[in-house]
Formats: structure tokens, C-alpha cells, sequence
């Protein structure tokens, strides 16, 4: 442990907005540990490319201590975080895979990245059958079910059971969804329509599931519409006004919006609709008394910091933060936003050891993107709307600038021009994680 009179500050997650925190205290005079229960900062946003074979895992995630072994001040601990004692200003901890870790760790400043999950709306038996695609390990859980749902139709002689193998249902209209089923799409209709001899890939049906009247809602709605078209190209149907109400094994029940209820028989589920916070921002909240919402997000200080503890930042999914009038916002659950949080929570310490003061954190949108498929994208940056191959070209730079390791950029830019150019997909691999399916979708 550092010395006394050293600044120790505490970053829990190596996320995007744990990771820029470190990123800008490494050449500060303070002492930073970073603890996070893997041992690498995984670039979400393109979680969804490993899941449909774009990408391979190591492609997209980056070993913390890689990133930081030139900052002699920044350590890396691999735990998870099993309680807080504000009082002590401790952290305490559990170990992960073994790996043995001190019982609590004490801090000076501690800033609590957590980010967030996918919620499933009070049916978490629904958890079972509808994978997510937030982790790395729940993409390459997804991968091998979508692959494997192919093969299973190769070979399945009855053609009810054949057409439920090449359903797939992505749940929620959100860029991941949107993003998800585009893939899927283009995996079906291009990348393995010669792969099989008994089924034409490209007649599976691609459907996206979508409560509200149109789908990225956070986009213009002009936008939308155009993504909407696109997605229909590549073969994927949208249900709109449609809410899920049922999972089950080998179905999905749907209610639309004006009433009647259809159960579709799948064997492949992806969800992405609505996140909750990490529990994270309960205990904090229990502990604090800050109010949360119904996502579970603690509401934070206009610095970030938590109700009664300036000493403790919250930031990225798991908050909204309270405005200098009173009011709460929900700032969007995007890499940009816990960036910039990351970012100002450094700087708040920075200021306070120098004695110096800050103000409130204010957000900078930077506009949305969501990629549909080869080529294909829709973009609004800054009141700048762009769709088609421009708004694709925009979407890839600003990924590639994003993505943490100079070695996963070149790999990346290469897989990408190379899927471009021949349509190829090369990490279309089957893992035995992938048959951690429920037991009767072993029947193929």
C-alpha cells in the first residue's frame, strides 16, 4: 500500500467510465487501484460483432494491466466487491476465480463505476432462454445458439420444428436490438447461404420485437423510419406496438398493441430491452439514503458525488445526477456520457488536492449512431442526420478511434475491410459454452 500521506483513490470498474478516470489521474500525485472482477476492459458497443461471428472476442477487449503498465501509480486488482463501509472509507472484497485478495481495501477517494445489466421486467426465469449480449461471455453464448440453430436445422427432418430453429426474435428496438438483428440478417441472406446442403439459410425469419411505435427511439424519427427500411432489406421483420409476455423454451408469446396475443415458436432469443442498474447503486443507496429510481440508478450530487460523502463518486448507468436547481436527470446510458463522467471525476480530485474548486458536471451529447449492416448505418450527430454507406463510413472511424489497444484497431479496420470485400465472417465458432441452453434444447 502507498505510503502516508499519498491520496489513495479507488476506481471500481474497468468500464468506459472507470477506465478515462484512471486515464487521467495516471499523472497525478495520487495512488490508484483499480478493481474490476475481470482482468479486461471489453468495448461493449461491439459486443453484438462477436456474437454474430464479425468479430473475435480478443478483438474487442483489452487486458487492464496492458493499458496501464506504464502508470507507475495506477495497480490493477482483480475482485468483485462484496460491501462499502463509508465510515472507514474501506472497500470490501471477495475473491474471483480464486484469486486471493485482501478483505477490504481503504481509500481516500473512491470512485464506483458499475455500470449496468439488461433488466427482463420482473421475469428473470426469462433469463434461462433469452440470452443478452452485454458481457463477453453472454455474446459468445449467443454466437454459439445462433450457429447452432442452423446446423440443428440441417438436419431436422420435420419442417414445423426446422422453421423454429430458423426463427430467431431479438427483443427491443434500441441500437443493440436494431444492430443485432440487422447481423443476423446479413448472416443469414449472405455470409452462409452456401454453407448448407438441406436448408436455404436465407429463409429464416429475423424478428424484432418493439414496444414502442418505432424503433431508436432516441434517434429523429425520419431516422428511424430509414432504419426500419433497411432492416426490412436484409430480411428482418419488425413487430412494433408489440410487447413480449411470454419465454419459454422453444417460444416467444406476443401481444400487440390493439390486442390478440401469438405465440411464436424459436429456438434462438436475444434480449435487449431495458437495463437496471448494477446492485452497486442500491447498497450505495441504502447506505446513503439517495433516492433511486425504478431502474435501480442512484440519483448523485451535481459533482457526482453521493449524499453526505463528497469522498465518493458515482457515475455511467448506474446514476442519474441531480441538477444545481433540484431537478434529476437520466442522462443516456451511452460510452460518451460515463467517458465524460470518468473524466470529471478525476478532475474534481485533481482540483480539491490542488485546493481548488469546481463546477457541476454538465453532459456534451455527441449524438447517436447504430449500424444496420453491411454498408448500412443511420448517424445524428449534433443535428447532423446521416443514413446509408456515409453514416457506416462515420460509425466505423468513430469505433476504431474509440477502441482501446492500437494493436485491436489495425485488427479490426482489417477484419472489417476483409468482411467488406468477400462477405466472410471468420469467428462463426461453436464453443462448448454455447450448449449451456435449457436441456430440451438439446433435441436436435
Amino acid at each position: 500500500m502507498p505510503g502516508d500521506g499519498v491520496h489513495r483513490v479507488v476506481v471500481v470498474g474497468g468500464g468506459f467510465g472507470g477506465l478515462q478516470a484512471v486515464e487521467k489521474l495516471r499523472r497525478a500525485p495520487v495512488e490508484v487501484t483499480l478493481v474490476d472482477r475481470r482482468n479486461f476492459h471489453l468495448f461493449q458497443p461491439l459486443s453484438y460483432q462477436v456474437a454474430t461471428g464479425a468479430l473475435s472476442p480478443g478483438e474487442i477487449a483489452y487486458p487492464l494491466r496492458a493499458i496501464f503498465k506504464r502508470a507507475a501509480n495506477v495497480r490493477v486488482m482483480m475482485a468483485e466487491v462484496a460491501g462499502f463501509d463509508l465510515g472507514a472509507r474501506e472497500l470490501q472484497l471477495r475473491s474471483v476465480a480464486g484469486v486471493p485478495v485482501p478483505a477490504t481495501l481503504p481509500y481516500d477517494s473512491l470512485i464506483v463505476a458499475g455500470g449496468s445489466q439488461y433488466s427482463y421486467f420482473g421475469h428473470e426465469e426469462w433469463r434461462e432462454y433469452a440470452a443478452e449480449v452485454k458481457s463477453l461471455e453472454s455474446a459468445l453464448l449467443v454466437r454459439g445458439r445462433i450457429l447452432a440453430a442452423f446446423e440443428a436445422a440441417e438436419f431436422e427432418p420435420d419442417p414445423e420444428r426446422r422453421a423454429a430453429w430458423l426463427t430467431f426474435v431479438v427483443v427491443g428496438g434500441g441500437p443493440t436490438g436494431v444492430e443485432m438483428a440487422g447481423q443476423i440478417g446479413e448472416l443469414a441472406r449472405d455470409t452462409l447461404k452456401r454453407d448448407f446442403r438441406a436448408i436455404d439459410s436465407r429463409t429464416g425469419r429475423i424478428l424484432l420485437v418493439e414496444a414502442t411505435d418505432r424503433l431508436l427511439t432516441t434517434f429523429p424519427p425520419k431516422l428511424s423510419s430509414r432504419a426500419k427500411r433497411s432492416l426490412e432489406r436484409l430480411g428482418v421483420t419488425p413487430m412494433l406496438n408489440t410487447t413480449v409476455t411470454d419465454i419459454e423454451a422453444d417460444a416467444v408469446t406476443v401481444e400487440a398493441a390493439g390486442g390478440g396475443s401469438q405465440r411464436i415458436p424459436t429456438r434462438t432469443i436475444i434480449w435487449a430491452a431495458g437495463v437496471t442498474a448494477s446492485r452497486m447503486a442500491a447498497t450505495l443507496g441504502e447506505l446513503t439514503g439517495a433516492e433511486l429510481d425504478r431502474a435501480g440508478r442512484i440519483a448523485v450530487e451535481p459533482d457526482l458525488t453521493l449524499p453526505g460523502h463528497p469522498e465518493v463518486f458515482a457515475l455511467g448507468d448506474m446514476v442519474r445526477v441531480r441538477q444545481t436547481d433540484g431537478s434529476v436527470v437520466t442522462l443516456p446510458g451511452v460510452a460518451p456520457a460515463a467517458m465524460q463522467q470518468g473524466r470529471y471525476a478525476a478532475k474534481v480530485i485533481e482540483a480539491r488536492l490542488g485546493g481548488r474548486s469546481t463546477g457541476p458536471f454538465h453532459y456534451r451529447d455527441k449524438g447517436n449512431l447504430a449500424t444496420i449492416g453491411r454498408g448500412s448505418a443511420v448517424a445524428d450527430i449534433k443535428g447532423l442526420k446521416l443514413s446509408g454507406f456515409l453514416a457506416w463510413m462515420t460509425w466505423l472511424l468513430i469505433h476504431l478511434w474509440y477502441l482501446v489497444g492500437f494493436q485491436n484497431r489495425i485488427v479490426v479496420f482489417v477484419r472489417w475491410s476483409f468482411s467488406f470485400f468477400t462477405h466472410g465472417r471468420g469467428a462463426r465458432l461453436i464453443t462448448a459454452q454455447a450448449m449451456e441452453r435449457p436441456s430440451d434444447h438439446h433435441a436436435a
